[in-house]
């Protein structure tokens, strides 16, 4: 087993303890000795482990008492992160279902296009409808671009599409922007949401690249206005400067 894939499985072990609160808020985890020989591993993949809890802000490091754990409320609908529904379903413990709703062949719609890809640009369209605890939640349509993206196997949608653009595929997913607007909904969002009122939506648009700066995605995301919920965690980054004359 590699390091980087080791270390990945412990930080992953460690997450899920302390959202089962095994490791509870405001406690320290076990030493680096500890832990060290709970995994059976060396000192620095613990410690590359425990950087990467840190950069998600479960854990704050602090220089001689050890590694305290974090109330972020980590385990709400993350938006700013690029990870697939089903990973999040799984992790998360949502009790998620995913029905494909459409799946075909198209070209991206000129509102979502901007001046990021070319007009008619060809795609696969694929709409599904999210539901936690058999409650409709969010309506995703996402528009996977060609060249990359060319086929997608039936199936593949209600199962997981990033599992299948990896593991598959053999893309390398890298980053994403994303915009968040309240919008009112069209009739079928409106109707597949189960909205009443006055149909308003949030809705999230993102753009997703490939580590090689290609785009080879476009969502847009419909999410129902009482089960939204927001959180993000950031870290201060320092910019270097040169302050010399």
């Amino acid at each position: 087993m590699g390091n980087i894939n080791k270390q990945n499985i412990i930080a992953q072990d460690i997450a899920n303890k302390i959202k089962h609160e095994q490791y509870a808020i405001g406690e320290f985890l076990p030493s680096e000795h500890q832990l060290c020989e709970l995994y059976g591993t060396s000192r620095e993949t613990i410690r590359r482990a425990l950087g990467q809890l840190n950069e998600l802000g479960l854990i704050q490091k602090i220089k001689g008492k050890g590694s305290i754990v974090l109330d972020i409320q980590r385990y709400t609908f993350p938006i700013s992160g690029i990870t697939s529904f089903k990973e999040l379903n799984e992790s998360l413990g949502m009790h998620a279902v995913t029905t494909t709703l459409n799946q075909e062949k198209t070209f991206v719609p000129e509102k979502l296009a901007r001046d990021l890809v070319a007009k008619n640009t060809p795609a696969i369209y694929v709409e599904r409808l999210r539901k936690v605890n058999s409650e409709p939640v969010v309506v995703d349509q996402d528009y996977l671009l060609s060249p990359t993206v060319t086929e997608l196997p039936e199936g593949v949608a209600d199962n997981s599409i990033y599992a299948y653009l990896e593991g598959t595929l053999g893309l390398d997913i890298s980053y994403a922007t994303k915009e968040i607007t309240v919008e009112k909904a069209d009739q079928h969002i409106a109707n597949c949401l189960q909205l009443k009122g006055d149909n308003l939506v949030v809705v999230v648009r993102s753009y997703s690249y490939l580590a090689d700066t290609t785009l080879f995605q476009i969502t847009a995301s419909y999410h129902r206005p009482d089960k939204f919920r927001f959180i993000d965690f950031a870290r201060r980054k320092k910019v270097i400067t040169n302050n010399k004359k």
